[in-house]
């Protein structure tokens, strides 16, 4: 065979189109077309390698040996630190919240990169040498979905003198949940009554759907109410036809308490939601349930409230985000429809557990205060912020 300009040409692009094995064989091939001393002639015309070429040689006697392409590269940094991903989610998390608008299931968080990785090395086992670089912890936040996002200079960021000092508290309780075995944290939050019927949401579908062009005549409605558990990402979303009472709140959280404390051997309840009307922390109907249902249940119940204009920093309402973006392109015309959806969404991998509640709760129940008297002995405030952080323990006598 002889290897004109034009020949070799052709060789040479064939086998930079070729991968793998299949690329190997056509130069064990090739070599042997060339006859005797072709494998240097390869060599030295071509500039293909010996050891590749008595590799092909070898599958072409016998058989294509795998290649595992996928295994190539330096392995990932979560390889080499088994608990990176999540000591940079327990940074981030207390920093972040969802997209207000709920356009998109993205958590925006206000921590760099550089201040992130800084914070790592106060954790025993990292150290200046090996822990990867800003730069891969960035593409680690963003993988986590945690984007930055621009600040908006038109809506002005509202805040009460005690904002500041209820998050630092918020995020000491939350380290502390973190690290106690016995401790589990809870997100509760109820969303906007929702229209039963055929009605558009505004979002889009790959499947033409029609809507009616207003939605006037609405004949019922569900409150969505969820429960969320930042730490194991599962959530149980409850449906009501009437509205989420301090009762109805309470009645679901006795529910669900036996599977969260058989599941994860807790005994302490560290309870986070905004000051809600049902769930506040002065609705003495709420104080009183929540204070049964301690006794009842022989555990430790926190409360922990996000301050006032920044219920969005609520681990629920990522939830909420990604239970919207499932549902926006879609009509909810009938209960069974909506529950249906609501079991078919996942977040972090995993779908909810899903419950009717037909029962209808009354709403703005209140209890007299001789009678609160006997509640409010088993509830510890905490000074100066005795509307946002309160422990109730066991011992109620009924």
């Amino acid at each position: 065979m002889i290897l004109t300009d034009s020949i070799i040409g052709w060789i040479i692009n064939t086998a930079h189109r070729l991968k793998g094995s299949v690329r190997r064989i056509f130069m064990a091939e090739t070599v042997e077309l060339l006859g005797s001393g072709g494998a240097s002639i390869a060599e030295e015309k071509l500039g293909w390698n010996r050891g590749t070429i008595r590799k092909g040689q070898y599958e072409l006697e016998t058989q294509p040996i795998e290649d595992n392409f996928s295994a190539r590269g330096r392995n990932k940094s979560e390889e080499h630190f088994p608990h990176l991903l999540d000591d940079i989610k327990k940074i981030a998390e207390p920093e972040c919240q969802t997209d207000p608008s709920f356009n998109s299931c993205r958590l925006y968080t206000r921590l760099t990169a550089k201040e992130v990785r800084k914070r790592l090395l106060e954790i025993d086992y990292y150290d200046e040498k090996t822990l990867p670089c800003s730069k891969t912890i960035n593409t680690k936040l963003n993988d986590l979905s945690y984007h930055p996002k621009k600040v908006q200079k038109t809506k002005p960021h509202k805040k009460i003198k005690e904002t500041d000092a209820i998050f630092e508290q918020v995020h000491s309780v939350n380290g502390m949940a973190d690290i106690n075995p016995k401790e589990i944290r809870i997100s509760i939050d109820a969303k906007a009554r929702m229209n039963i019927g055929n009605f558009s949401r505004g979002g889009r579908n790959r499947v033409l759907t029609k809507a009616e062009d207003h939605d006037l005549d609405v004949k019922e409605k569900l409150t969505p109410f969820g429960f969320y558990l930042p730490e194991h990402d599962d959530f149980f979303l409850f449906f009501t036809a009437g509205y989420a009472s301090s009762d109805f709140i309470v009645d679901r959280l006795e529910e669900i308490w036996p599977e969260i404390q058989e599941k994860y051997g807790v005994d302490i309840l560290n309870t986070h939601a905004d000051n809600g009307m049902e769930n506040s922390s002065s609705r003495t109907q709420f104080i009183k349930r929540l204070v049964e249902f301690a006794e009842k249940s022989n555990i430790k119940i926190k409360l922990a409230y996000y301050p006032p204009y920044h219920s969005k920093y609520n681990p629920i309402e990522r939830v909420w985000g990604a239970y919207e973006n499932h549902i926006s392109g879609d009509i909810m015309d009938t209960v069974e429809t909506t529950l249906k959806f609501a079991k078919s969404m996942t977040y972090n991998g995993k779908a909810p557990i899903v419950k009717l509640t037909e029962k209808i709760y009354e709403t703005g129940v209140k209890v007299g205060k001789k009678a609160m008297k006997t509640y409010y002995q088993f509830v510890d405030r905490m000074p100066s912020l005795e509307k946002w952080f309160l422990t109730i323990s066991p011992g109620c006598s009924g």
